[in-house]
């Protein structure tokens, strides 16, 4: 089977291509892919007719495929990517005035059962590689002609999957988006959401090109958290806290708390007050997100008025903002990815 070049460095293909080739060879289809987006060799004109059939006979470039494209009526695109094993995976363009947002996945399903995600209902099917994450970012940056060099892009893994238990190829995407020789994103425009996998959080903080950390918390007490979120049996609230606060977060940094609110159960005054209590001494912020509601959750979504209360409690200690939803009608919210072949 032909080598995906799609998820390799510029060394890496140097390598793959082997020492008939020079050196600038690598450095000229890397920046086609990363930086220009091609999706086949018959788009890299900077390279020779001759050398373009050659790859074509041995090498694949690797993006995924758009398999179906669902528009929401508030502009929000959900894309359904078809991979190299037929397996699919979701990805979602949040435009707005000022900037865009891609919300990308990485693993096919998710292993993590959150109670409250449609995405849980998949279970995991297998991780993602490197060049499959960087390429959603790819596909839909070319699908709506955004260039990060241009216009404010940012990246959002809170897509399928729990990326820190798909770290090394989660990391090394990152690498490639952030890499000025291709596609050009900051890591403070990038963002990865954890249900709180303590060990992979430490060797996340190790790493030198990292995107920002957001971590799940959806619950005021250990037991509440348990029930919605099962990987608290293993991976404590007290505990998972004690890692945010040893996080090294960089000097321009914050950390993101999510605190999806369910109505009835984790949406109250005293929730509220508990959260304060929780986040304490921790440089961070609070996103509220009301319940998406989908086929098979249980629960219902907060009142308006309730998120509103939630949220000016937590407002008197620290940022507390009400994320919008978005993509609703077409299943592109957060929780509500799970590969719906309709709108």
């Amino acid at each position: 089977m032909a080598q995906v070049l799609l998820g390799l460095g510029i060394t890496e293909i140097r390598a793959v291509l082997g020492a008939d080739q020079p050196a600038y060879r690598a450095k000229q289809i890397y920046e086609a892919v990363y930086r220009h987006g091609a999706r086949v060799f018959g788009e890299m004109t900077a390279l020779p007719s001759s050398l373009r059939r050659d790859l074509e006979a041995q090498f694949r470039v690797g993006m995924p495929e758009l398999d179906q494209r669902f528009e929401s009526a508030d502009r929000t695109r959900r894309y359904l990517l078809k991979l190299e094993d037929g397996r699919t995976v979701e990805a979602v363009l949040m435009p707005e005035d000022a900037r865009d947002t891609i919300c990308i996945s990485t693993q096919v399903g998710c292993p993590v059962d959150c109670a409250f995600c449609m995405t849980a209902l998949m279970g995991l099917e297998r991780n993602l590689t490197a060049g499959e994450i960087a390429g959603q970012v790819l596909l839909v940056a070319s699908d709506n002609r955004l260039a990060p060099a241009n216009r404010r892009v940012n990246v959002v893994m809170m897509g399928m999957g729990e990326p820190l238990l798909n770290l090394a190829n989660v990391v090394k995407a990152t690498r490639l988006l952030a890499d000025d020789a291709g596609v050009g994103l900051s890591e403070r425009r990038m963002t990865l959401s954890t249900s709180g996998i303590i060990p992979r959080m430490e060797e996340l903080g190790r790493e030198p090109v990292r995107p920002k950390l957001a971590v799940s918390l959806n619950a005021s007490t250990e037991e509440q958290r348990r029930e919605l979120m099962p990987i608290t049996r293993k991976y404590h609230l007290k505990d998972l806290l004690e890692a945010c606060r040893a996080y090294p977060l960089r000097p321009w940094e914050r950390l993101t708390f999510e605190y999806v609110l369910l109505k009835g159960v984790n949406d109250t005054d005293a929730d509220a007050r508990r959260v304060v209590r929780l986040l304490a001494n921790l440089k961070c912020k609070l996103n509220l997100i009301a319940l998406n509601p989908g086929p098979g959750i249980p629960f219902e979504s907060t009142d308006p008025e309730r998120v509103l209360a939630f949220q000016a409690i937590v407002r008197r200690s620290l940022p507390c903002f009400i994320r919008k939803p978005r993509g609703r009608d077409i299943f592109a919210a957060c929780g509500q990815l799970k590969r719906m072949t309709t709108a």
